[in-house]
């Protein structure tokens, strides 16, 4: 038995149907999850040790190395229905994009840092860390998420391709739910 079995074993059929039509985007949404824990992690743990002064230069960093972690996911699972193009051409694109959302996810933690001027000696460390906290991680997430799932079904992950049939599609249409 498969481990979607399992899963969809236990998901109301008023709620299975929704979840496999945007399955494409919910998968998206866990990738952007794990690479929000990826970033959060990486840029408190460089913007309190070694890049103390430089809470942008942290925050691009680990944005970068999430965006790395992105592509391997996005690629190999939220997307793998998708394509259309070579390789070397799609990862271009990709982090192009990623690029574009990279900078995009800057602004508000720019804003915050350097026009509101949210820093210590300014603002309490408490403060500043929160406004860091909102600005770079919650806000101009959001922001960049909102342009990298338009951006990548339209410029890098363009077209359907024929792949395998998702075993849980399969269990949905096919499967213990009979046929639709």
């Amino acid at each position: 038995m498969h481990v979607s079995d399992r899963l969809t074993d236990h998901v109301p059929q008023r709620w299975l149907e929704p979840l496999v039509k945007h399955a494409e985007a919910l998968k998206f949404l866990i990738v952007g999850a794990i690479t929000f824990v990826v970033t959060v992690v990486l840029f408190f743990g460089l913007k309190w040790t070694i890049l103390q002064d430089k809470p942008v230069t942290a925050n691009v960093l680990a944005v970068l190395i999430a965006t790395i972690v992105s592509y391997i996911l996005n690629r190999e699972w939220s997307f793998t229905a998708r394509g259309g193009r070579r390789r070397h051409h799609e990862a271009a694109l990709f982090f192009a994009v990623a690029g574009t959302g990279l900078a995009i996810n800057q602004l508000p933690l720019w804003v915050s840092s350097y026009m509101l001027d949210l820093r210590s000696p300014n603002v309490s460390f408490l403060t500043e860390n929160i406004a860091d906290f909102v600005s770079g991680s919650i806000i101009g997430t959001l922001l960049a998420t909102a342009f990298r799932w338009w951006a990548m079904r339209k410029f890098v992950f363009p077209e359907p391709v024929d792949v395998l049939p998702d075993p849980v599609a399969l269990t949905v249409y096919g499967g213990r739910h009979g046929d639709h």
